[in-house]
């Protein structure tokens, strides 16, 4: 069975990341468990610079409650890559997004995961409606 093709043109976003000595496993390769935290970083950066998420004392944080990756090419140290983003879903409080690990200038992607958000109130961690400038942010990431 083949893989969809994740190509670079499908992402409205992107974040450059340098990849670290330490990211590498004993096989030579960043770790799978690494695409996580590039996600997390590509993701979280986005909400803080263009939907003013304030993650220390805001009255709303993001939690994860799903995530998933395939991985199609490896990536090693010293790499640049882009994690390209999109959201799939948007909804009241909940988000999905969708993001692919690019080497710097290459088209197909080496790697493509999802995660959801779930928008919660800090002090109960009950779910509420996205802020509005989160939600602003989230909707310049949706297709088309």
């Amino acid at each position: 069975m083949s893989q969809p093709q994740h190509l670079r043109s499908d992402y409205r976003h992107f974040r450059p990341i340098t990849t670290r000595w330490h990211d590498n496993d004993v096989y030579g390769h960043v770790n799978n468990v690494v695409y996580y935290g590039f996600f997390d970083s590509a993701v979280n950066s986005y909400l803080i610079e263009q939907g003013g998420l304030d993650i220390h004392n805001g009255e709303v944080v993001g939690f994860v409650v799903s995530s998933s990756c395939d991985y199609f090419a490896s990536i090693a140290f010293p790499e640049r890559i882009e994690v390209g983003l999109r959201v799939g879903k948007l909804g009241n409080s909940s988000v999905q997004y969708e993001l692919a690990i690019f080497k710097a200038g290459e088209d197909e992607a080496c790697a493509a995961g999802r995660f959801v958000h779930v928008f919660v109130d800090r002090a109960s961690n009950r779910p509420v409606a996205i802020p509005a400038p989160l939600r602003a942010a989230l909707s310049a990431l949706l297709p088309g």
